[in-house]
């Protein structure tokens, strides 16, 4: 049972960047969810069958506490049936971080866990650009693309947390279909990226693939060098490919952030901020932030720490930057490459929730989960660690990459 509940792990990993492009309606929902429910269904009986759960580290606890406080909140909510869905959907999510503690075994299952997640993020990347190629966008004019049932900022935001995990496969794999999976995806993740034409996962974008490439440089120098020469030929290419449109809209991110606007985000945040003083302590309940600020339907709060801030109070707030501190103590527990990666992947998750909600999407706690299962290996087998994540081909680029970084 247990080998069963691993292989649909990662099969719910492959599946959640691109879930929501094949929806199966009601009541079944998303690919990632139905997956989800299997995996559970699964897990269950192999947990009772094995008779024990893996101990619990501070991430398991602090993602039960934060579950918990939220469901508080329904007694005071202020729209029940809005919190009543954010909790069914918070617990398909939350979930991750307990069944990636409790299955994954091995250093070669967090890199199995890695590919899954490079590989969905490449099918994402696939399915946003054939939405481009699509004959109807090009003639009406369109300059923002994502895959079918996706939001453009999401997409880019999934594609860009990918990057790091890429760049780590591309320098520690040694089959090469594993390889060429991960080298590929770095530049087909930014093709997409562009094409989607979103400026906060523009910018994102940059720090992921410089520090990326930085990685790679510090490992693989000479590697680094012969692939800096598909730069000018790629840039080309995008500057004939990508709709001009896109680019435009991409170039107005200094007026942007001149203007102090940030493409309206700064009135919904006055607003998030005057319910937040109402109730600071307790919030107005888990996934009332629109009804809270009064926002329309479609609304979001475009600010994670603001969402959680206003819908659980400081209490949710103060658990779930406990969660993100935790996150920072298990990157510093791993070492060369892989502590990199992580913490590159982190940076690029906390960038993106300045100006998006990410706290309900499960890519955010699937990051949470791994580097919690890392933290755990590099305790229980760093040798099988260091074996799957090489630190380079010499001794000074394994102490470049281990210093802390955070």
């Amino acid at each position: 049972m247990r080998r069963i509940a691993w292989l649909l792990l990662l099969l719910f990993a492959f599946a959640i960047p691109w879930e929501y492009s094949m929806d199966l309606g009601e009541p079944l929902g998303n690919v990632a969810r139905v997956i989800g429910l299997l995996v559970l269904l699964v897990a269950i009986p192999a947990v009772l069958q094995a008779g024990h759960l893996r101990a619990p580290g501070p991430m398991q606890w602090l993602v039960l506490a934060y579950f918990l406080w939220l469901c508080c909140t329904y007694f005071w909510t202020i729209d029940p049936a809005a919190t009543r869905s954010t909790l069914r959907g918070y617990f398909q999510e939350l979930m991750i971080v307990w069944l990636v503690w409790e299955f994954a075994e091995s250093a070669h299952d967090l890199r199995a866990l890695m590919r899954a997640t490079v590989a969905g993020s490449w099918v994402l990347a696939l399915l946003t650009i054939a939405n481009f190629a699509a004959a109807d966008a090009l003639v009406n004019g369109q300059i923002r693309f994502a895959a079918v049932g996706q939001d453009p900022n999401d997409v880019a935001r999934y594609l860009n947390l990918s990057f790091p995990l890429a760049a780590l496969l591309l320098q520690s794999e040694r089959r090469w279909p594993w390889r060429l999976l991960a080298a590929s995806y770095l530049p087909l993740g930014l093709v997409a990226v562009l094409l989607t034409a979103s400026r906060g996962g523009f910018l994102a974008a940059v720090v992921a693939l410089a520090g990326s490439g930085l990685l790679l440089a510090v490992l693989h120098p000479r590697r680094s060098l012969a692939g800096s020469l598909v730069l000018p030929p790629l840039a080309v290419l995008l500057w004939f490919t990508i709709p001009r449109g896109s680019f435009e809209r991409l170039a107005t991110i200094t007026e942007q952030l001149q203007s102090g606007d940030l493409n309206q985000r700064w009135n919904i945040w006055q607003s998030g901020w005057n319910a937040f003083v109402q109730v600071p302590f307790f919030g107005t309940g888990a996934g009332t932030f629109v009804s809270a600020a009064g926002l329309g339907p479609s609304d979001t709060a475009h600010n994670t720490a603001l969402s959680i801030a206003v819908s659980g109070g400081l209490c949710a707030l103060f658990i779930f930057t406990a969660m993100v501190a935790v996150a920072v103590w298990s990157i510093a527990q791993c070492r060369g490459p892989l502590r990199w990666a992580m913490a590159l992947a982190l940076l690029v998750w906390l960038i993106t929730s300045l100006v998006a909600t990410v706290e309900e999407s499960r890519t955010t706690w699937l990051l949470l989960a791994l580097m919690a299962l890392a933290s755990r290996l590099a305790g229980e087998e760093p040798e099988e660690l260091a074996e799957c994540f090489p630190g380079g081909s010499s001794r000074d680029d394994l102490q470049v990459l281990s210093n802390p970084i955070l």
